[in-house]
This record gives C-alpha cells, sequence and structure tokens, in this order.
C-alpha cells in the first residue's frame, strides 16, 4: 500500500509515499481503506519526539476516516463495506495511509450524508472539546465558558458545542477571526495580543468571572485563565497544567481537570476507550443533523501534508486541515 512515511523521529519535514506492506488485523479490530485523514498538531510534536513503541518506517496520523474492509473473527457491529471514523492509537502506525487497523470498539459509523473529508475532521479536536466540556465539565445550561483560541481546531468545536448545550461563549481569538467565532456561536470575542482576557471576561461578567474555562494554550496562559474564574469555578486545561497550588483558596474554590484524550489506549481500560465511540456517535449526528460544522477550510493530498503540518506549526491555521488519502 501507499503510505506517507516518517523515517526517523524528527524527520517529518522530510516525509514521502512510498510502499509500506498492509496492516494484519487482531481479532477484535478492522481494517479500513482510509479516505481522509485529519491533521492536527500532535502529528508534529509526535513526528519530532517519536515513541518508544514505533517502528520505522512509521505512519502518522490520529484523525482517520474511511470504509472497512474486513473485519476480525471477534467484531459483531461492524462489517466491510461500513463507512467510519475513529480517532488512532498513537502508538501504532496511524491514517496518513491507504489502509489502517484499529479495535472495532472505538470505531463511529457514518451515515451517507456525512463526507469522509468532514469525518476525518472529527477525532482529534472535536473529540478532545467534547471530552473536556461534557466529560470533565459537565457543562450547564446557561453558564458562562471561556474558551481560548476559539479559532483553531479544538477551540472551534468547543464554541460549537458550547453554543449547542446553551452556555454563554467567550473566546480568545486574533482580531481577524473574531467574525469567524462568532459565526461559530461564540457571544463575546476577546482579541489576545491586545486585550487582557481577565479583565474583559470580568466586564462581560459583571465582575464574576466565568463558570468554565477551556485553556487549549499552554501552562501560563492556563494559570492566568485561574484569575477569570467565577466562585466554583472549573478550568479544563489540554496544554499545560496551571499552577495549582497558590491557586487552592477557601475563599475562591475552585476545580481542575487535566484532558487528555489519546492516552486512552495506553490506560488498558476497553470501558474508556468506548467513550471514543460514544463521543463520535455523538459528534457524527450533530455533523449530519447541521448543528456543528467541520470546520474543513483545506482539502490537500496525502503528498502535502508536511507541507499542511508546517502550516499548522506556525499556529496561523483557520480551522482544520484534511488530507484526502483514497484519489
Amino acid at each position: 500500500m501507499k503510505a506517507l512515511l516518517l523515517q526517523e523521529a524528527g524527520k517529518w519535514k522530510e516525509m514521502k509515499v512510498g510502499e509500506l506492506e498492509k496492516p494484519t488485523i487482531e481479532s477484535d479490530e478492522v481494517l479500513v481503506q482510509v479516505k481522509a485523514a485529519g491533521l492536527n498538531p500532535v502529528d508534529y510534536k509526535t513526528g519530532n519526539a517519536g515513541h518508544p513503541d514505533w517502528t520505522y518506517p512509521h505512519v502518522l496520523g490520529l484523525d482517520v476516516s474511511g470504509v472497512v474492509k474486513q473485519a476480525g473473527d471477534d467484531v459483531r457491529d461492524l462489517k466491510p463495506g461500513d463507512r467510519v471514523v475513529y480517532l488512532s492509537d498513537m502508538s501504532k502506525k496511524g491514517g496518513f495511509a491507504e489502509y489502517a487497523a484499529v479495535k472495532s470498539h472505538t470505531v463511529s459509523k457514518l451515515p451517507e450524508s456525512v463526507s469522509f473529508e468532514d469525518a476525518a475532521a472529527l477525532p482529534v479536536a472535536a473529540y478532545t472539546a467534547y471530552q473536556a466540556l461534557f466529560f470533565k465539565l459537565h457543562i450547564q445550561k446557561e453558564k458562562s465558558i471561556l474558551i481560548h483560541a476559539g479559532a483553531g481546531g479544538v477551540g472551534g468545536f468547543a464554541i460549537q458545542l458550547a453554543n449547542y448545550a446553551g452556555l454563554k461563549v467567550i473566546t480568545t481569538a486574533s482580531e481577524k477571526n473574531h467574525s469567524h467565532v462568532k459565526q461559530l456561536g461564540a457571544d463575546y470575542a476577546i482579541d489576545y495580543k491586545n486585550e487582557d482576557f481577565v479583565q474583559k471576561t470580568k466586564e462581560i461578567t459583571d465582575g464574576l468571572g466565568v463558570d468554565y474555562v477551556l485553556d487549549t494554550v499552554g501552562r501560563d496562559n492556563a494559570t492566568k485563565s485561574l484569575e477569570a474564574l467565577a466562585f466554583n469555578g472549573q478550568i479544563a486545561f489540554i496544554a499545560g497544567q496551571p499552577e495549582m497550588n497558590d491557586s487552592i483558596s477557601f475563599a475562591h474554590p475552585i476545580s481542575f481537570h487535566h484532558v487528555a484524550l489519546g492516552s486512552v489506549y495506553q490506560s488498558g481500560n476497553s470501558t474508556e476507550e468506548r467513550t471514543l465511540k460514544h463521543i463520535g456517535d455523538h459528534l457524527v449526528e450533530l455533523l449530519a443533523d447541521k448543528k456543528i460544522t467541520s470546520l474543513v477550510e483545506r482539502i490537500i493530498s496525502m503528498e502535502e501534508i508536511p507541507e499542511g503540518l508546517e502550516a499548522l506549526e506556525t499556529r496561523g491555521v483557520k480551522g482544520k486541515i484534511v488530507a484526502r488519502i483514497d484519489e
């Protein structure tokens, strides 16, 4: 099969399309003919660092959609011909290839009304946003939330999901993206380059602060975000934990939630792995019902993936880049 080959850690910018043996599947897995694969910052980050379980050449790509070609002996709920989407296990070969193998209980089926390209935008970014909002923060209608980096993948899906759930949504984004994030459902947009997001958030909430924060930026930003939380507020963080010790106060209690979606495959907990299917099923339903959009801004070829990842590395990309694998 054709695949985009990572020859060694740190060489992701030099990846080229080559030939690789088609994966074999275990009894609880399915073989998927990949139709589309989403690009994410985690691809170049792991491509730089490598992984102890990888053999080279390795194949990156965690966002995968396609068609089931073969089902393992123990698989009962999927069959050849099913259209599917899933989050790949980062310790194994991924979706930047014509075929990929995955545990069947993590896979969601796609209706004909959802394109492979739109579906492939979901797993890393949308699943992460969903887990943060509904499984960690347990968001409630009419509460308020500050979502950082609303023009990005996780932030863009989080805005849509929070709006769908009936929250007041505040987000940070560069001024050029304010109309975009408001179209997604943000009630307020803060220009993080020229405005103090804590001060602006306090102004918007009449000095109380927000009930929830979703931080996708990093440790320092997460730490500053604690100042924007209301009494009994909660923060979910993805890119680095805030400084907690000095922030824990009897006078201003807050809760901390660590979101690490992809590590579920290393947990050995099949119940938690099945939550990926649960999340995917609901997101696909919302996409089919046009309650959310896929955020796909650009569709590229397999050969163009390194260039797409370089664009992501500059942090200037709005929405999602998706590669069409099976042309």
